[in-house]
């Protein structure tokens, strides 16, 4: 049984920066998951569903416009969940209504906390390394033209790999 992940990838030069600097404090997921702001979290699918969902998927993106997206600063969710994270600064509610318009039909997932839309920086580390990734990466800013997201399938190999992509509108 395939997990897939629904996200909007971020481009280059940020993704490999933001990937990199994951990496060198000692996040070891970091290099098989590509720099990104998840739309579905990790769900299991029927390795049958996966045309379905791609079919959903085209749908629910020709129904939502390309949007600007700015990143700006970090965030975590501590103390719920040890994570950090790059904020959202424009564009959050475009994420969270392409991310209602994905998970509908046969992604309609339950998720375990509500939409929050991030890119995260550091996750499951100790509280001095989730400190200075807070503080270290405070000044990081970019923005980008968000015109489609990908549907990535896990590999134990390769890690998350991207199948299939959407261009929004």
């Amino acid at each position: 049984m395939p997990t897939i992940g629904v996200a909007i990838a971020i481009p280059e030069p940020w993704a490999s920066e933001l990937q990199d600097y994951r990496t060198s404090i000692g996040d070891t997921t970091a290099a098989q998951i590509p720099t990104h702001i998840t739309l579905i979290p990790p769900t299991e699918l029927d390795v049958d569903d996966i045309a379905p969902v791609a079919e959903h998927l085209a749908s629910a993106a020709a129904a939502v416009e390309p949007f600007d997206i700015h990143l700006r600063g970090t965030g975590t969710f501590r103390p719920i969940s040890p994570v950090v994270f790059v904020t959202v600064a424009e564009g959050i509610s475009s994420c969270e209504l392409l991310a209602d318009a994905v998970r509908t039909g046969p992604l309609d997932v339950d998720l375990h906390f509500p939409y929050h839309p991030h890119v995260t920086i550091a996750h499951h580390l100790d509280d001095e390394t989730l400190d200075r990734a807070f503080g270290e990466l405070q000044g990081f800013e970019c923005s980008f033209d968000a015109s489609a997201f990908s549907l990535y399938v896990h590999d134990e190999t390769e890690g998350w790999v991207p199948t299939h992509e959407f261009e929004l509108g």
